[in-house]
C-alpha cells in the first residue's frame, strides 16, 4: 500500500443504533481512525439503519471528497446478515453510481487477540454489582472481587447479539472457550440476547448449574444501545429471583483506541488482497494471545522428515 494516495479512502460501515450514546461511542471511534489514518488517506462513515448518515449517503460523501479507491471497513465482530448481505449490497449500488471509483470490502474485526485483550479487559471490570451492595464500582477481577465467594465458583458470561447465522453464533462459543483457556475464570459460558438459545436467562441458570456463585456478564458488543440495555436488563431480573448467586455488570468494548490499529489492519488487507490465513493463524506461536504473549517467537518450528511431528506439540495416536 501507498498511504500517500490522496484519493483513497476508508469507510466505516456500522450497524446504526436508536441509542444516541451508541452511536456517539460510534462518532468517537471513527474520530480516532481519522486523526490516525495515513496522511491522505480520507475517511467516512455510514449505517445499515437506525442512524445517519445512512450507508449510500456516507459512501457519496467520500466519493464527493475525492477518494478514487474506497475500503469499506465493517465495523462487526462477528460476520453475519448484515456484513454478508447489507454490506455487500451497498458496496453494488455504489459501484453502479460511481462507476469511475474502485470499492474493496474488508472482513470483519473477527476473533483477533486484539478484541480477545479488550473483551478479557471488560471481563475484569465490572461496573455495578447485583445481588450484594449496589455499584460498588471497578472489580479487580471476577478472580478477585469483594464477596466472600471462593476462585473457583466465580464465573463469566458472555452475550452475543445472537444471529440465525450459524458461524456467528458457534464463533461466540470458540471466544468463550478462549477467554476460558485465558484464566479470565475457573467458568466461562456463552450466551445469546436475540435469536438463538440460549437467552441471557438461561446462560445465567446455567453457570449457577456448574456451581457459580459469582457471574460476570459482558456484552460482546462494540457499543452500548438498545441490545445492551436488554442484556443488563434480563440479568438483573433474573438475579432478582436468585439472591444466591452474584452478578456483576461490565461494559462491552466502546471507542476503545486499541480498535484504531485492527482497523487500519483490515483495510490493508482489502487493498494488499485479502489472504486467507493458515489454519494455525491464532497459535501461541504467531499472535499475542492474552495470558501467552511470551510465548510468541519461543517455539520455533522444527523441520522433520516425517509430516506428522512439525513442531506443534500433537503426538501420534
Amino acid at each position: 500500500m501507498n498511504p500517500g494516495h490522496g484519493t483513497t479512502g476508508i469507510f466505516l460501515m456500522g450497524h446504526g443504533s436508536v441509542s444516541d450514546k451508541g452511536v456517539g461511542q460510534f462518532s468517537e471511534l471513527a474520530k480516532l481512525v481519522e486523526v490516525e489514518a495515513p496522511d491522505g488517506v480520507l475517511t467516512g462513515h455510514g449505517f445499515i439503519e437506525l442512524a445517519e448518515p445512512g450507508l449510500d449517503d456516507g459512501i457519496a460523501q467520500l466519493v464527493a471528497s475525492g477518494a478514487k479507491r474506497v475500503v469499506v471497513v465493517p465495523m462487526v465482530l462477528l460476520a453475519a446478515g448484515h456484513m454478508k448481505n447489507d454490506g455487500p449490497a451497498a458496496i453494488e449500488r455504489a459501484r453502479r453510481r460511481f462507476p469511475e471509483t474502485e470499492f474493496l470490502y474488508a472482513r470483519d474485526l473477527s476473533i483477533h487477540p486484539t478484541v480477545l485483550s479488550l473483551i478479557s479487559a471488560r471481563c475484569l471490570d465490572a461496573t455495578t454489582v447485583l445481588g450484594g451492595s449496589d455499584s460498588l464500582g471497578p472489580l479487580k477481577s471476577p478472580m478477585d472481587s469483594r464477596s466472600e465467594v471462593g476462585e473457583e465458583s466465580k464465573g463469566v458470561m458472555i452475550v452475543g447479539r445472537g444471529s440465525t447465522d450459524p458461524d456467528a453464533n458457534s464463533d461466540l462459543l470458540k471466544i468463550a472457550r478462549l477467554l476460558q483457556e485465558f484464566r479470565v475464570a475457573p467458568l466461562v459460558e456463552a450466551s445469546f440476547v436475540s435469536l438463538a438459545p440460549p437467552g441471557v436467562a438461561d446462560g445465567l441458570k446455567r453457570c449457577a448449574a456448574l456451581g457459580a456463585k459469582e457471574v460476570s456478564v459482558v456484552p460482546y458488543f462494540l457499543f452500548d444501545g438498545i441490545l445492551v440495555d436488554r442484556i443488563y436488563d434480563e440479568s438483573t431480573q433474573w438475579s432478582a429471583s436468585n439472591a444466591g448467586v452474584q452478578v456483576n455488570l461490565c461494559r462491552p468494548i466502546g471507542p476503545d483506541p486499541a480498535l484504531v490499529p485492527l482497523i487500519m489492519e483490515r483495510f490493508e488487507e482489502a487493498l494488499e488482497g485479502t489472504k486467507a490465513p493458515m489454519s494455525c493463524d491464532l497459535c501461541v506461536y504467531r499472535s499475542p494471545l492474552p495470558g501467552h504473549e511470551h510465548k510468541v517467537g519461543k517455539s520455533p518450528q522444527q523441520v522433520s522428515p516425517h509430516a506428522h511431528e512439525h513442531g506443534h506439540g500433537h503426538h501420534r495416536h
